[in-house]
C-alpha cells in the first residue's frame, strides 16, 4: 500500500501548475464560525481550502504566497442586489429586471445576468465575492412589473459568484429564491393618520380612505392565495399525470416552491404586513425569507418564534417615516440581535453593493457586536440561502473565496491585498481604478 503522504503528494503534484491552487503562509486566518487563528497556513487546492494550520509546509511546485501580518477572511456576501441585470437605471435598454405580468415565477434572473457588468469589479475590489441578485429587487412590496402592472410574483432569484465568463459558470445556486411582492396596506403619517398619498400606490385604492385601502389590500392578499391554490392543484394532477394533463411552465416552476425545496423571498416592511406573510406561509406550508423589514422589534417576537430570517436593507438610510427616529435604520440590526432574529444584509441597489461592509460596520456604531456584523455579511447569508457548507466561512472542504486584507474588512481605511474567488485569483482593477491611473498620470 502506498503511504498516504505520497498519495497527497502526487495529488498535489498534479494541481500545482493550476491556477487556483495556492499556499497562505503565516496569516492571521478568521473563520467567522470559530476564533482566529494566528500565524497559520491555508493550502487551496484545486480551488477549496485544503488545509488549516500552523505547521503545514507548501507542496512542491504550489504557488506560495507570504501572508505575514495580513488577514484572511472569507468573502462577503450581499443578500440583496440586481447585480448584472441592470447597469445603467436610466437607460431602459440596460436594464433587465422584469417582464410584465401579475405572476412569473417561471423567470429566472440568473440567465439574464450580463458577466461583463461593469458594476461586478466595483464590488470585489471590497470583497464581495457572491450576491443574490433578484428580478425586481427594488421595492418594498406592492411591486410593480413593466409597464407599471401590479407585480407579486417577479421570479426566481440566483446566488452567484461576482466572477466568471459567463452565467453559468457563476452560478451557485440558479433557484435560490422565488421572490414574493406581499401588498402593501400603505403606511402611517407622521402624526398617525393614514397617509393618502400612499393610496396612489395601491390600484384599486381610491376616495384616500383606509377601508378602500384594506380592501384592496385584501383582494390582493385573495389572489395570491387563489395563485398558491391553483398550484396546489396542478401538483395533485401532476402527481398522477392523468389523460389531458398538460404542463404549465408557470405552475411547474412553483413546484420546488411547494415542496419546501426553494424559499419565499418576502418583500413586506410594516409588521402587519410582515404577520399576514408569515400567516400565509404557514397556511400554505411554506419557507420564508422577509426582505427589508422597517418594523423588526415589533414583528420580532412571531419572527423568532417561527424561526423566520430576514435579509435587513441599507443601514446608511433616511427615516421611513417623517416622525420615525434619526437613527431607525442605523439601530434596526442591534434590535434584530438582541431579539434573536437571524439576519444578513442586502443593499437592494446596484450603486449601494460596493458600500455593504460599512453599512455592517454603521451597525456596529449603533449597538451591534462586530462579529455579528461579520456574519451577517459571510456565514449567515450562505445559511439562510442553504449553502453555508459551501460559502461563508474559512473552513476545509469549502470554496476557497477569500479575502487577504491589511485589517478589518469593515473599516474604510483597510485595503484588500488579494481576492479570491473558487481559489482563483481576482483582479482588484476596476473602472474607477482604471480611470484613476488614467489620470494620475497625465501630464
Amino acid at each position: 500500500m502506498r503511504p498516504i503522504g505520497l498519495i497527497l503528494a502526487c495529488t498535489l503534484a498534479a494541481f500545482a501548475g493550476a491556477d487556483n491552487t495556492f499556499f497562505l503562509r503565516n496569516a492571521d486566518v478568521y473563520p467567522v464560525t470559530a476564533p482566529e487563528m494566528k500565524g497559520v497556513n491555508v493550502l487551496v487546492q484545486d480551488g477549496k481550502i485544503a488545509e488549516i494550520g500552523a505547521k503545514l509546509v507548501a507542496p512542491k511546485g504550489v504557488r506560495v504566497i507570504e501572508a505575514k501580518g495580513l488577514r484572511v477572511y472569507p468573502g462577503m456576501i450581499d443578500s440583496g442586489t440586481e447585480l448584472g441585470l441592470s447597469e445603467v437605471p436610466a437607460e431602459r435598454v440596460t436594464v433587465d429586471t422584469g417582464e410584465i405580468g401579475e405572476f412569473m415565477p417561471q423567470l429566472k434572473a440568473l440567465i439574464a445576468v450580463n458577466p461583463d457588468s461593469e458594476h461586478f469589479p466595483v464590488v470585489r475590489v471590497n470583497g464581495i465575492t457572491s450576491v443574490m441578485t433578484y428580478p425586481s429587487s427594488g421595492g418594498r412590496g406592492g411591486g410593480r412589473g413593466g409597464g407599471g402592472a401590479q407585480q407579486f410574483i417577479a421570479g426566481q432569484a440566483a446566488l452567484i459568484h461576482t466572477e466568471g465568463w459567463t452565467w453559468e459558470e457563476m452560478a451557485i445556486d440558479r433557484s435560490a429564491a422565488m421572490h414574493l411582492i406581499f401588498p402593501t396596506l400603505g403606511r402611517t403619517g407622521g402624526r398617525g393618520n393614514f397617509d393618502s398619498a400612499m393610496l396612489e400606490m395601491i390600484p384599486g385604492a381610491t376616495g384616500g380612505t383606509f377601508t378602500a385601502a384594506k380592501r384592496s389590500y385584501d383582494q390582493q392578499v385573495t389572489k395570491i392565495t387563489e395563485f398558491f391554490d391553483k398550484a396546489r392543484q396542478y401538483q395533485k394532477e401532476r402527481a398522477v399525470k392523468g389523460p389531458g394533463f398538460k404542463t404549465d411552465l408557470k405552475l411547474e416552476a412553483m413546484m420546488p416552491v411547494l415542496e419546501g425545496k426553494t424559499p419565499l423571498a418576502v418583500s413586506a416592511a410594516r409588521a402587519s404586513v410582515i404577520h399576514d406573510a408569515i400567516q400565509f406561509a404557514e397556511k400554505q406550508k411554506v419557507k420564508i425569507v422577509i426582505l427589508q423589514p422597517r418594523d423588526v422589534l415589533k414583528a420580532a417576537p412571531e419572527l423568532k418564534e417561527k424561526n423566520i430570517p430576514v435579509i435587513l436593507g441599507r443601514v446608511l438610510a433616511l427615516p421611513d417615516q417623517e416622525d420615525s427616529a434619526y437613527d431607525e435604520s442605523f439601530t434596526e440590526p442591534a434590535a434584530a440581535f438582541k431579539a434573536g432574529v437571524k439576519f444578513a444584509f442586502g443593499t437592494f441597489n446596484n450603486e449601494f453593493v460596493r458600500n455593504l461592509p460599512y453599512q455592517a460596520a454603521t451597525a456596529v456604531a449603533f449597538g451591534l457586536p462586530p462579529e455579528e456584523a461579520l456574519k451577517a455579511v459571510t456565514i449567515n447569508p450562505a445559511e439562510i440561502w442553504g449553502h453555508g457548507k459551501e460559502i461563508g466561512s474559512v473552513e476545509k472542504g469549502k470554496w476557497a473565496d477569500l479575502m487577504v486584507t491589511n485589517g478589518d474588512p469593515l473599516e474604510v481605511q483597510t485595503q484588500m491585498k488579494y481576492l479570491f474567488i473558487k481559489g482563483k485569483e481576482i483582479s482588484l482593477q476596476n473602472k474607477q481604478t482604471k480611470l484613476w491611473e488614467r489620470y494620475l498620470s497625465r501630464q
